[in-house]
C-alpha cells in the first residue's frame, strides 16, 4: 500500500494519504460492525442514525430540514432515509399539532423498542472494537477525528460545497 501511495504521490510524503486510508479502513469497519448489529432488518447507518436522533427529540419529532442540518446531508437523501424507516414502521410522518403545513417525523413504539434491543449490543460491539484504548486516548481520538470533520466542512465551504455542519 505504501509503495503504491509513493508512486501516486510522486515521491512527496505520504503520511496524509496513508492516515486517510487508515480512518477510511476504520470507518469501515465500524460501518460493518454496526450493520451486523442492526440484525439484518436493513438499515443503512445513515438511517440509524436518523432513528437515533428522533429517539431523543421531543413529542413533536423534527422536521426532515431539522434532520438533514443534524446529519449534514440534503433534505433530499433525508426523505428517503425516513421513507425506508417508514416501511419499517420505525418512525412516521405526522402534521404538528400547531401548524398543519408544517410535517414533523417521529419515532413510533417500534422504533423505540428497536432502539432499545440495538443498544446494548451496541454498547459491547463498541467496547470490544476499542478494547486496549484509554480514556484518554478515546478522548483524543474523538477530538482529532472531529477535526477532520471540521476541515473537511471549511475546505468545503470555501470551495463552494454547502453542506451543513455535522452534529
Amino acid at each position: 500500500m505504501r509503495s503504491s501511495m509513493r508512486a501516486f504521490a510522486l515521491g512527496d510524503d505520504t503520511l496524509a494519504l496513508e492516515a486517510a486510508a487508515a480512518v477510511r479502513s476504520a470507518s469501515q469497519s465500524v460501518d460493518r460492525l454496526r450493520a451486523h448489529g442492526a440484525g439484518g432488518r436493513g438499515l443503512s447507518s445513515g438511517a440509524l442514525d436518523l432513528l437515533t436522533r428522533l429517539g431523543t427529540a421531543d413529542e413533536h419529532g423534527l422536521t426532515i430540514g431539522e434532520l438533514a442540518r443534524a446529519a449534514g446531508v440534503s433534505s433530499r437523501n433525508v426523505t428517503g432515509l425516513v421513507d425506508t424507516l417508514e416501511r419499517e414502521t420505525l418512525a412516521r410522518r405526522v402534521q404538528h399539532p400547531q401548524d398543519r403545513r408544517s410535517v414533523r417525523v417521529t419515532i413510533t413504539p417500534a422504533g423505540r423498542d428497536w432502539l432499545d434491543a440495538f443498544r446494548a449490543p451496541t454498547q459491547r460491539a463498541m467496547s470490544a472494537i476499542f478494547r486496549g484504548f484509554t480514556p484518554d486516548e478515546l478522548a483524543q481520538f474523538r477530538h482529532l477525528c472531529l477535526r477532520l470533520v471540521a476541515n473537511q466542512q471549511q475546505l468545503e465551504h470555501y470551495l463552494g460545497g454547502g453542506q451543513q455542519s455535522v452534529n
